[in-house]
């Protein structure tokens, strides 16, 4: 019995590997789409965190604006990128490339988990991206390599996370427009509504209430930590609540990725 355990599960991540594998040869051969990308976070650090490193008082005195929101734009970033994956999904079904990767042995489980750890893959890229540009702004962060390992696993849980949040969605949507739509709907009230680029401290009430339960928020908090702050005390409580939403997205995509092809 426990031979049989152990031999499911590793054909159960054999099949995510060799799925996440495929998608990431699939972004190595579109490899200009990862640049193209990584001009609005630079954009977001250069024209919006340069003008208001001018207005005091919106962040605490010991850090510049810049390093503030240094992380709320790297998990901006992420949430951008991953969110739109379940427009992927559609459009796969369009080319009937979901019907034949559904009716292959792999369990539906593996095929949300490769393509989530395939999105992890563009969010690395995008951590790697803002590392450089805040060297270049001498923006100062803690790059020290453990903390930069520490980013990169969060960023690696915040791509999972809202990349299988996109997929579950897709199974409302019938076309790769209704989609994008949805997914505009959603990205922004969860960036505006987190502490990205401004502080809880600042947020009315209702607003402050709201960012609670918004993954996006305890993804900023230890991306701050591990960048700027360096209190880590409360990072375990924000990996675990960011599991959390993970387990739940990763259950809702893997019940759902059969409709959309209904």
């Amino acid at each position: 019995m426990r031979a049989n355990s152990i031999i499911e599960n590793a054909a159960f991540l054999g099949a995510a590997v060799t799925i996440a594998e495929a998608e990431a040869r699939k972004i190595l051969h579109a490899s200009s789409e990862l640049w193209i990308r990584a001009i609005q976070p630079a954009l977001w650090l250069l024209v919006f965190g340069e003008a208001l490193s001018k207005v005091r008082g919106i962040v605490p005195q010991n850090f510049t604006y810049l390093q503030f929101i240094s992380a709320g734009i790297l998990a901006q970033s992420v949430l951008f990128i991953a969110i739109f994956y379940g427009v992927t999904l559609v459009w796969e079904r369009d080319l009937g490339l979901l019907s034949r990767l559904l009716a292959s042995p792999a369990p539906r489980i593996s095929i949300v988990l490769g393509k989530s750890l395939a999105a992890s893959i563009r969010g690395i890229f995008q951590a790697t991206i803002i590392f450089g540009i805040s060297l270049i702004l001498g923006i100062n962060i803690n790059l020290d390599p453990l903390n930069v390992a520490g980013v990169y696993c969060v960023v690696v849980l915040l791509s999972m996370c809202f990349s299988t949040m996109s997929m579950a969605i897709a199974s409302l949507a019938k076309t790769r427009e209704r989609m994008m739509g949805l997914s505009q709907v959603i990205t922004f009230p969860l960036f505006f509504a987190s502490n990205a680029i401004y502080p809880s401290a600042i947020m009315p009430e209702w607003l402050r209430l709201v960012s609670t339960v918004n993954p996006l928020t305890y993804g900023v908090n230890a991306l701050r930590a591990i960048m700027l702050t360096g209190r880590y005390a409360m990072i375990p409580t924000d990996i675990a609540v960011l599991a959390l939403y993970l387990t739940l997205f990763i259950a809702l995509a893997t019940i759902s990725i059969s409709r959309i092809i209904r």
